[in-house]
């Protein structure tokens, strides 16, 4: 019956969530993917009231597109969105998810606070779509072809000259900001005094690193897809609304006719499209970006085509224009990107799966699994005892707990019984059958390996631990162990002796096939 009523409502539609449809990037990426009819898009916005509008006049059918109140400057408000999305899909599979709603608020004396006092800038931009990726993630695990595409920068990406070479430049330095939670008064993620510029820059490296970390986390594990793109500098978006007006006129022309980095928003939104729409996209932990820009076709055939040029990051190129571009060394540093994961966490309370490697149904692998528990507990226990033990960072020996020197001992008794009787015939027909091991397998060591530790029984005397020390001691008794037999026997008698027990009735076997029968003698 579910399946049925999935099936009413969607078709065979893929399953859409864009932030930020109302306007700009967002909008003309809505607009893309309902044209081709193979998408229900949800529509992410804070005014319900505006997209309502806006989908009329772009004439959004009604049964593909679905508008849903998102306020990204409240986290309570991001958890009720993904709680009406959890009913509104009735189980289907969310396919792709769009981070792309922002703020830019470069002139700003003053930090501006969220509903939940953190800056309205990182909140917005970053930490609120960080939050909504960990709600909707698990949704998207039974889909056959799963996206999640953040909106980076090139203001982001410092290995650029938009990124790299105006000020102020994207840094979080060591997230000290972050680290000490990020709320008021606390402005910036590095922990530093107001940069409204700086802010949005910060965002959409975080974003990008994000991209990064998810794709390490999950990729493998469940299949989504992680990525993050630059569409180009949209001079003529809302995301501008906020600068003066001088900047809004003149802006678009500049990018237009001087640097070529100009791209309108209509193959912005086509660009976005194409991340989440061509089967190449498909691919993840990659940095999207398009051919184009800043590197010719300007001058007379910039004003003929009405800033319309090609270039690295400008407009033009088309659908295949699309590569993998390179990241800067800021969003690749793993060690900042898993510090920013792990705070933001913190920050937004954000619950991500606990994901482990699927295991192999394979049934042969369990009956061995299950045979083999024991001993690899104890082999491991006894790489532990001591003789090799590691060293902290500083360089003094890792201690061994309590708990594990009673399995070191208990392990001892147990192990010298063994030794005494089966190890011994193990050991032999291990070196009769496999060889010995080879010297070149035993040395080539550049250092000699140090003894730290005495054996698990000194050890309890040293530590103190006499209860258990008279406890070894007793069971040895009791088990009739001396350690001392046999130590004095030639090696070569020993290895007869169990050469006799273990091969006794095969060698016995060989001599009566090798024997001359009767008729043999007769002839």
């Amino acid at each position: 019956a579910r399946a049925q009523a999935i099936e009413e409502k969607f078709g065979d539609k893929k399953l859409v969530v864009i932030t930020g449809t109302s306007s700009g990037l967002g909008r003309k990426t809505a607009i893309a993917l309902l044209r081709t009819g193979e998408y229900h898009v949800i529509g992410a916005v804070r005014d319900t009231d505006k997209m309502e509008a806006v989908a009329e006049v772009d004439g959004f059918p009604a049964d593909s597109f679905t508008p849903m109140k998102c306020e990204l400057n409240s986290f309570e408000s991001v958890k009720e969105f993904c709680n009406r999305v959890e009913d509104f899909r009735m189980g289907k599979p969310l396919d792709r998810l769009i981070c792309n709603a922002g703020v830019y608020q470069p002139t700003l004396p003053y930090a501006k606070w969220s509903k939940d006092n953190h800056e309205q800038t990182m909140q917005i931009n970053y930490l609120s779509h960080f939050l909504m990726v960990s709600e909707l993630l698990p949704a998207m695990f039974e889909s056959k072809d799963p996206r999640v595409v953040v909106v980076g920068s090139v203001t982001g990406n410092d290995n650029t000259v938009g990124g790299g070479g105006v000020y102020p430049i994207a840094d979080l330095h060591e997230l000290d900001g972050f680290k000490a939670g990020f709320t008021n008064p606390i402005e910036m993620a590095d922990g530093y005094s107001f940069d409204g510029a700086k802010s949005y820059k910060d965002s959409k490296l975080c974003l990008m690193m994000l991209a990064n970390t998810l794709h390490a986390k999950y990729n493998k594990l469940t299949g989504v897809s992680f990525s993050s793109i630059y569409p180009g500098c949209i001079a003529e978006s809302p995301l501008f609304r906020e600068k003066r007006t001088w900047f809004r006129t003149y802006f678009p022309a500049f990018m237009k006719f001087i640097t070529g980095g100009f791209v309108g928003e209509e193959e912005a939104g086509q660009r976005l499209y194409q991340v989440a729409h061509d089967p190449r996209c498909s691919k993840s932990g990659v940095y999207w970006s398009w051919n184009g820009g800043p590197r010719e076709g300007r001058g007379t055939e910039a004003l003929e085509k009405g800033g319309q040029i090609s270039g690295g990051g400008g407009a033009g190129g088309g659908w295949d224009s699309i590569f993998e571009n390179d990241q800067s060394g800021k969003v690749l540093d793993f060690d900042l990107a898993m510090k920013l994961f792990d705070y933001s966490t913190d920050i937004t309370g954000a619950d991500w799966p606990d994901l482990k490697q699927v295991t192999s149904p394979c049934p042969t692998l369990k009956v061995i699994g299950t045979v083999s528990k024991y001993m690899i507990a104890k082999e491991e226990m006894k790489r532990m005892r001591g003789e090799r033990p590691g060293f902290t960072a500083d360089g003094t020996p890792i201690k061994v707990t309590k708990f594990q020197k009673t399995q070191m001992v208990a392990d001892k008794v147990v192990g010298k019984v063994v030794g005494n009787t089966v190890g011994r015939v193990l050991r032999f027909v291990g070196r009769r059958v496999l060889g010995r091991v080879p010297e070149t397998a035993i040395k080539g060591s550049f250092h000699e390996t140090p003894i730290i530790l005495p054996e698990a029984k000194e050890l309890l005397q040293k530590t103190g631990d006499e209860g258990l020390v008279s406890v070894i001691e007793e069971t040895e008794t009791q088990s009739g162990l001396d350690h001392n037999v046999a130590s004095g026997k030639d090696q070569k008698q020993l290895e007869d002796e169990i050469a006799s027990s273990v091969f006794g009735e095969m060698i016995q076997e060989e001599k009566e096939k090798a024997r001359p029968t009767a008729d043999s003698v007769g002839e």
